[in-house]
């Protein structure tokens, strides 16, 4: 199959894994884009530690770069997160162009300014897919207007830091698609199985973003024991809550259900942050395996997870009407 997305990107199906912090790295990565996809380091990618030092920060990215072009000789990208707090973004920016690594991931918030981004980013050569955390036909007319390659239209579906216009995948995809002519859209949020592909390409997008999906394959840094919570979930089991900037998503653990509870007692989205513990309660539960300290983010599309599977298998499945 060739499309706007697979011309764009150098890609052999529509298909983008989400960028889950510390659940990828080079072999995750690499499977992803040796399968025919677009496999994406994303924050932490193959860490155990974080580190106060964007200098530092930028370097352990660096060698995970190097540690996937070791495995794969397709196109990867890497994340972009453009924030009121550029400290650890403009190293990191540099760097991949540096690197001339083939896909950026703009990640970002509403109301901030993306031109000097995209223009160094197009100025390198390098593809942009943007993702805002709050998609909207605004966000993707100034993408559009900027020359982004790709737009990412983010459903509530989805796991990870939800949007605050509280709109799904079903809803939010033709919405995009039809406010902008230049710019190809990808659908994410709750896709797991064929099913959603096909609704997604239904619906106008001309591809598929996953990250639940790709969090119980055997490639996956997912603790073992979290991979099987997976398979056993489905979306009626998950708790969400309030947080900054807006909800969350987790399987249920120990965390999750006083997070849940201080939401029903009023707590404040501040003070529910400060216990949910960002980066750092996500690593303990999802690649620690702690379902007492930790929390398990993922989308509702993990119903569809039915058993721990390799890469390859997973985008096969997925990809199944466009494969000759």
């Amino acid at each position: 199959m060739k499309n706007r997305i697979t011309e764009r990107l150098g890609i052999k199906y529509p298909i983008i894994q989400g960028p889950m912090a510390w659940l990828t790295d080079a072999k995750l990565v690499a499977a992803v884009s040796n399968a025919g996809g677009l496999g994406i380091l994303g924050p932490s990618a193959g860490q155990t530690t974080s580190t106060p030092s964007p200098e530092e920060t930028m370097e352990r990215m660096r060698a995970e770069i190097k540690k996937t072009r070791a495995l794969t000789d397709k196109p990867f990208g890497v994340v972009i997160l453009v924030d009121t707090d550029m400290r650890f973004t403009e190293p990191l920016l540099e760097m991949i162009i540096e690197e001339k690594v083939a896909v950026a991931l703009v990640n970002g918030l509403s109301g901030m300014d993306y031109t000097d981004t995209f223009k160094k980013l197009k100025n390198a050569g390098i593809k942009i897919v943007f993702r805002p955390l709050d998609p909207t036909i605004e966000n993707a007319k100034m993408a559009e207007r900027l020359g982004a390659d790709v737009y990412v239209a983010t459903g509530f579906d989805e796991g990870g830091t939800l949007p605050g216009a509280q709109i799904g995948t079903l809803s939010i995809v033709p919405l995009i698609v039809d406010a902008v002519k230049d710019i190809p859209v990808m659908a994410a949020g709750g896709i797991g199985d064929i099913r959603g592909v096909r609704a997604a390409f239904a619906l106008g997008a001309e591809g598929v973003f996953l990250g639940t999906r790709f969090l119980a394959t055997e490639e996956a840094r997912t603790a073992q024991n979290i991979k099987e919570l997976m398979v056993k979930t489905n979306a009626e089991d998950l708790h969400i809550f309030r947080t900054l900037p807006y909800f969350y998503r987790s399987i249920p653990t120990k965390l999750s259900a006083e997070l849940v509870e201080m939401d029903k007692n009023g707590a404040s989205r501040e003070e529910l942050a400060i216990k949910q513990g960002g980066g750092r309660n996500m690593k303990a539960g999802m690649l620690d395996g702690d379902l007492e300290n930790g929390y398990i983010s993922v989308g509702l599309g993990v119903s569809f997870i039915k058993e721990i599977s390799p890469v390859e298998k997973v985008i096969k499945e997925l990809m199944a009407d466009f494969i000759n």
